[in-house]
């Protein structure tokens, strides 16, 4: 009786044995089933991740403008504004933004409400942004023709495009590469750096 007993818990544990190599073989056949299924079969972000593709450069072409002001002159009853006209640019850096807000200011206004005191022809020779410095250089048209008030009003255009970025920059305005110190045949003296407070006190319109 001892011999029959003590013989039944090795025959169970053969029996469990055998069973767990069983399932553990099965659980592995199913593993690989599913795992070789999953690689032959597309995935449900597959789609997700092609419609999400032709996004992208849109969002590339959007962060590639900026928005920057140009300053026309609107005359009033007894005094002259310096007003924005918002301006998409393609570009990124500063001095890139600058150089073609101020090509738009030097075409002139197309709003007849709006008006400019910068000589037709001027030309922009260089732009170079440095820290809270905005060097700009334009041709010698920029000096030609009007009287203190219209050298005052083309000053404040430059002084306030050359500024839609920073409007807390220095401004340094030049003249085929030189520095300009006096404006005009009545002599506007230019205390450069020039600021866009620094103009209001300075140069009333």
């Amino acid at each position: 009786m001892k011999d029959q007993q003590g013989s039944n818990p090795n025959r169970i544990s053969s029996a469990v044995i055998g069973a767990v190599s069983a399932a553990v073989v099965a659980a592995g056949g199913g593993v690989a089933w599913f795992t070789l299924n999953s690689n032959n079969s597309p995935t449900p972000s597959s789609p997700s991740q092609s419609l999400s593709q032709p996004k992208q450069p849109s969002t590339a072409q959007q962060g590639n403008e900026q928005t920057a002001n140009i300053y026309w002159l609107r005359p009033r009853q007894t005094t002259v504004d310096l007003v924005p006209q918002p301006v998409q640019v393609a570009a990124v850096q500063p001095s890139q933004v600058l150089e073609k807000a101020f090509q738009s200011l030097l075409a002139g206004p197309k709003a007849e409400a709006d008006s400019t005191t910068i000589p037709k022809g001027t030309k922009l020779l260089g732009l170079k942004v440095e820290n809270d410095e905005v060097h700009v250089d334009l041709s010698e048209d920029f000096t030609s023709g009007g009287g203190s008030t219209s050298m005052v009003g083309r000053v404040g255009q430059v002084v306030y495009t050359a500024t839609t970025l920073n409007p807390k920059a220095k401004v340094y305005i030049a003249v085929n590469g030189k520095q300009l110190d006096v404006l005009g045949g009545e002599g506007v003296d230019l205390e450069q750096p020039l600021t866009r407070e620094s103009f209001k006190q300075n140069y009333p319109l």
